[in-house]
């Protein structure tokens, strides 16, 4: 798309920093330089904002890309594309069958309902729930992966997201203030909602992640 569109050596091309690298070496193989712009703590999306922010005489476009089966913002990010004449560009997530999405919301209902000591994914319109995003908010990255571990243990399949940051990748790292990003890196677990799973199954989610809550009070 980016090359259709005739981006190449000398633009700049504003993406997240939080989720697949893939997007980011597009970029640059185009030619291109990859610009990083933080997230929206809630959908964990571009936020047009700090887009916004991060536009240059350079900008030639927007890679917006859906996260975790929630929208992005692309009504915003199309207002920000025409005030500066770029491009939005998006990277959307596979889809799923009809019947498969609804069970995953009614899945993703009964957790929201059920779990307590960790923040439930904001559901929004259109969410596809591909992955059930909860924060473990603790004292940072230990207390998250703390937390998974003893999930695993007690039988619940869940995995961290996004493990490291574009912007932190050796071959791509930025000096650059993405507070949201390096936030839901150290914070976010995806927990288990596949159509497959039984009634009984999303009781151990729940009772395993309730079981918990003591692993994540703030030291003093």
């Amino acid at each position: 798309m980016l090359r259709a569109a005739g981006v190449g050596v000398g633009d700049e091309v504003i993406v997240p920093a939080f989720g697949n690298v893939e997007v980011t070496e597009a970029v640059a193989l185009v030619g291109a330089a990859p610009v990083f712009a933080d997230i929206d703590p809630m959908t964990y999306c571009l936020d047009t904002v700090a887009v916004e922010a991060a536009v240059s005489v350079r900008t030639a476009a927007v890679v917006v890309v859906h996260r975790f089966g929630r929208p992005a913002d692309l009504g915003g990010m199309r207002g920000v594309g025409q005030r500066h004449g770029l491009l939005v560009l998006e990277a959307g997530e596979s889809g799923a069958p009809y019947d498969e999405v609804a069970q995953r919301r009614q899945r993703a209902g009964y957790l929201d309902a059920k779990l307590r000591g960790v923040c439930p994914p904001e559901g929004g319109v259109g969410h596809t729930y591909q992955q059930y995003v909860v924060r473990v908010l603790g004292n940072g990255r230990p207390d998250r992966d703390a937390f998974a571990r003893a999930l695993r243990a007690r039988g619940v399949d869940c995995r961290v997201p996004v493990k490291t940051p574009v912007h932190r990748m050796p071959e791509f790292r930025r000096c650059v203030s993405l507070p949201e990003t390096e936030r839901a890196a150290d914070e976010t677990l995806a927990l288990p909602v596949d159509a497959g799973l039984t009634k009984r199954d999303m009781q151990r989610v729940v009772t395993a992640c309730n079981a918990l809550g003591g692993l994540l009070q703030p030291a003093f």
